[in-house]
């Protein structure tokens, strides 16, 4: 019989795996992409969440953390277009000097190491209900870092992204550059761009966790 913590670690470690093949492939779907950041991917966060249901919040939080990890080394070897390098290259148009390491401590760090608490449900008898619960949770955790990033750094995008882009179509644009300004704005920007791609990522993976608890794999951890 394989050691309890073994078999642990192997999952864990498949996860993470699962999770980083499932964020590249949706990253090479080019309509998924937004054109300033951030990719509507294929569920890339439920493993995560799965690793946290099995083994609770503590052990979700450091396969959180690694998944960090992992992301903030892909964008380095991706070279110098990498969204990391630049912010460290003085001659990059992205460079942001020590403003950098704040938002990979926050974008990166802690907005993955939170997917942790996707398995603070894991006690609902419902097993359907506490998966779901849990992406729920997970992913607006990582959401409401994004939106506090976003309005922090990239707030002086608000007005063009309300006046000169396709969101300007929508009734609604208007309005709100009509009455609202400064950090508001900026806060709304921020909202709005991070949840065109966040909240549509959720509702796939909170479908996906519906069959995913099904797996005897998983359901034998329920509690």
């Amino acid at each position: 019989m394989i050691n309890e913590k073994v078999r642990r670690l192997t999952v864990s470690a498949a996860m993470l795996s699962l999770a980083t093949v499932l964020k590249i492939v949706s990253d090479l779907i080019l309509f998924l992409n937004l054109p300033f950041g951030g990719t509507i991917t294929l569920a890339s966060f439920l493993p995560i969440v799965i690793v946290a249901y099995m083994y609770g919040t503590k052990w979700g939080l450091y396969t959180g953390f690694a998944y960090s990890l992992i992301n903030v080394f892909r964008s380095v070897i991706r070279g110098s277009s990498g969204t990391v390098v630049a912010m460290f290259m003085p001659e990059s148009d992205e460079y942001m000097g020590f403003h950098a390491v704040i938002i990979i401590l926050l974008d990166y760090l802690l907005a993955y190491t939170v997917l942790g608490f996707g398995g603070i449900f894991r006690r609902i008898k419902s097993k359907t209900a506490a998966m779901a619960l849990g992406v729920a949770v997970a992913y607006l955790s990582c959401y409401i870092i994004h939106v506090a990033s976003g309005a922090i750094y990239y707030g002086s995008w608000a007005e063009w992204f309300f006046t000169d882009t396709d969101f300007a179509k929508f009734p609604i644009s208007q309005a709100i550059i009509n009455n609202t300004s400064g950090g508001v704005l900026a806060l709304l920007y921020s909202a709005i761009y991070n949840g065109c791609y966040m909240i549509p990522d959720m509702i796939i993976a909170m479908l996906a966790s519906t069959l995913t608890v099904r797996i005897s794999a998983v359901k034998r951890y329920s509690l």
